[in-house]
């Protein structure tokens, strides 16, 4: 793959779509065509495969009885066949609005054109004729038609609100509009057409603009492209439509899936556009992941039997000017949005509160056991354990921790861990597990019982596991449950020990908060001041210390006093978490392959100049990655994912799932075999280049 083909959106299942505001004149095609046309190149030269024009656009929508006057019409369809001329050199789909006289009645119709030619044509549905609106008195509803076909510039055309429209070259990108009030009764025509196939979908709309009507568009434009997992495209008239009894302000809207990806200036008193890369991919991978989609298109099959699909060439262009016309946020799990941010905290906190006061009361047990290191994850678990307790009305002494030192614990950490503890008011204890560490690496026959200085695996995991073992037989001495504290990325990289490990617990609060949520939920804690100005202090002690499991020493590897800070860096090995959270991320939730999600992460991460921080201390050195480094660790988290880490994944204690990212409980989200292969998401990632 070359570094042109990697960079270019349409290379990995993107595709840029065009909305257009043209000025235009009341009773003018001329004019309005030759504007229609002009935008119709500028959006094109953009890199755009589609545009869409507002509902009668060519006419203007406010003609009223005008529309009746042949010489009007007639300028209309020489207007559309013009804009068919022009498409002929033009890269993309217009969308264009016209009134068109069809078996003696007059119809409010959208025309598709591509290629030199109008594709079809499909007539309004439902015509609005109360309050300020009176379509009925000039057209008639599409269900009256008879007709399938219409002749325009001597061909014979299809006809009808059941016409999709499918390129060629990109398979994905299939075509329904529907005109203005369609969208707003309770069945519209999109949601018949995104059944039948249709991923694009556009509406053509006039729209006169009252208090309160833009806010609404928004949710009926939002929940209708969530509904049909399809791209929504909104047009409406601007300047130019008559002010007689009405106002417009040419908003225009670009949804993806329930996403807004772009919206119109209002009340503009020029031409403009607004365009954005929809991900057709996802679009498709999210109807075959929801197999409810697919129930609905059977249930409904007798209605889609007689949907036409008109096949055309639309090529996509090689290159695109400007990068990636959508935010790809850097940290998926975290808004950037601080009012967003919080609420997002607010609510994970929650569900893993009433999760472990649920386990609390169905297992009838008081007391809860836990492990606290000092570090960011057992911290989390911890302020949970103690609001749990809060809400259940017991004592946080109630709450078990217990801190462990072993061979390589910092004096950073175990003082953090003996600091938090008397904040929160649970039970502390310190339990140092450096004899029965040395006990059970002398049985084993470890060169470390020897002298020698060998930090191996074996090493490590004799300490995380008599941690672990501890724990169980002190919450089996005090009838108490051990709450894990081990989080999503771990669990995804098979960052724990197994078994007798941090692996196991009785029940895990973390198990589906990633790594960077985690952060912004014990910084949220911190900014609440729940434990006071000492908790708070000490919480943001925590954020600042090094993510580290702190097995294996430093140069002062056995000594009395422990290192002043951990000795061992976790990202060292598995990569930066903020990285690796984003590559998880796009591979669980979508099952991208790896060449689009290193591109995403390109966008997202390659230019720390380029999109929105979340904006609070957690982020002080913004970091940005090369390609080259994006591939590197992409490659690491692939191995580690898809290769020698399900098995871990297969056993998982109990947990509860908080967000749509997923999870990876067998339970829930993800059930692979232990013993897959992780070669062809190896093989593709070589596809990468290694700069961009």
């Amino acid at each position: 793959m070359t570094e042109h083909e990697f960079l270019n959106p349409y290379t990995h299942g993107f595709a840029r779509l065009a909305v257009a505001v043209p000025r235009n004149r009341v009773a003018d095609p001329v004019f309005n065509v030759a504007e229609t046309i002009r935008m119709y190149r500028e959006t094109a030269a953009d890199g755009a495969v589609l545009v869409a024009f507002p509902e009668l656009g060519l006419s203007a929508y406010t003609c009223d009885d005008l529309f009746h006057q042949a010489a009007l019409l007639d300028a209309c369809e020489r207007a559309l066949l013009e804009v068919a001329a022009a498409s002929r050199d033009i890269g993309a789909v217009a969308v264009v609005g016209l009134p068109l006289r069809v078996d003696h009645r007059l119809f409010n119709c959208a025309a598709v054109v591509a290629g030199g030619r109008v594709l079809g044509v499909l007539p309004k549905t439902y015509l609005p004729n109360y309050g300020e609106f009176y379509e009925g008195r000039q057209f008639n509803g599409a269900d009256s038609a008879l007709s399938t076909e219409v002749e325009l510039g001597g061909e014979r055309v299809p006809f009808g609100t059941e016409l999709l429209f499918r390129s060629r070259q990109m398979p994905l990108f299939k075509l329904h509009v529907e005109i203005c009030e369609d969208v707003w009764v309770p069945i519209p025509p999109s949601s018949y057409a995104a059944l039948a196939g249709a991923t694009v979908l556009v509406n053509l709309s006039a729209s006169n603009i009252t208090i309160g009507k833009s806010d609404y568009r928004h949710r009926l434009v939002s929940l209708q492209s969530a509904r049909c997992l399809a791209a929504y495209l909104y047009s409406s008239a601007g300047i130019g439509e008559s002010t007689t009894d009405l106002a417009w302000d040419g908003q225009a809207l670009i949804c993806e899936s329930g996403d807004m990806l772009a919206e119109s200036e209002r009340f503009s008193n020029r031409s403009h556009f607004i365009a954005a890369d929809v991900d057709l991919e996802r679009l498709s991978r999210e109807r075959m992941r929801q197999n409810s989609f697919g129930t609905s298109v059977q249930k409904h099959k007798s209605a889609l039997a007689n949907w036409r699909t008109v096949e055309f060439d639309l090529a996509p262009p090689p290159q695109v000017p400007r990068s990636l016309l959508r935010t790809v946020e850097r940290f998926p799990y975290v808004p950037a949005d601080p009012a967003r941010r919080d609420e997002r905290c607010s609510e994970v906190f929650n569900i893993q509160v009433q999760s472990l006061v649920q386990r609390l009361e169905a297992s009838r047990i008081d007391k809860l056991v836990i492990g606290v290191s000092g570090g960011l994850d057992s911290t989390h678990a911890l302020l949970v354990c103690a609001q749990a307790m809060d809400r259940l009305g017991l004592p946080r002494a109630n709450i078990l921790g217990f801190t462990m030192p072993g061979f390589a614990t910092s004096g950073r950490t175990l003082a953090q861990a003996h600091r938090l503890m008397a904040s929160i008011g649970c039970t502390a204890r310190e339990i140092d597990i450096r004899p029965s560490c040395r006990q059970m690496l002398e049985d084993l026959g470890h060169p470390f019982d020897q002298g020698v200085p060998q930090y191996d695996i074996t090493f490590e995991n004799v300490q995380a596991g008599e941690r672990t073992s501890h724990l169980f037989r002190l919450a089996n001495h005090h009838n108490g449950i051990v709450v894990g504290t081990g989080d999503l990325s771990e669990l995804a990289l098979g960052w724990c020990t197994y078994g007798v490990g941090d692996h196991m617990s009785h029940y895990n609060v973390n198990a589906s908060v990633p790594k960077t949520l985690i952060k912004h939920l014990v910084h949220w804690v911190a900014a609440t001041q729940v434990l006071g100005d000492a908790g708070s202090a000490v919480l943001r002690d925590i954020l600042e210390t090094e993510v580290s499991p702190e097995l294996i020493p430093t140069a002062a590897a056995d000594g009395a006093e422990a290192s002043a800070q951990p000795g061992q860096r976790t990202e060292d090995v598995i990569g930066p978490y903020e990285l690796q959270d984003f590559h998880l991320y796009y591979t669980l939730r979508y099952g991208f392959r790896p060449t689009k999600v290193a591109f995403l992460a390109h966008a997202a991460w390659g230019d720390r100049t380029r999109g929105r921080w979340p904006e609070d201390e957690l982020q002080p050195a913004r970091n940005e990655y090369a390609l080259a480094d994006i591939k590197r660790h992409l490659g690491t988290f692939l191995y580690r994912f898809f290769k020698i880490s399900q098995f871990k994944r297969s056993c998982v204690p109990n947990a509860p799932k908080v967000g749509s990212g997923g999870s990876l409980s067998p339970r829930g989200d993800w059930r692979a075999p232990s013993d897959s292969e992780a070669e062809v998401w190896l093989e593709d990632l070589r596809r990468v280049p290694e700069s961009g």
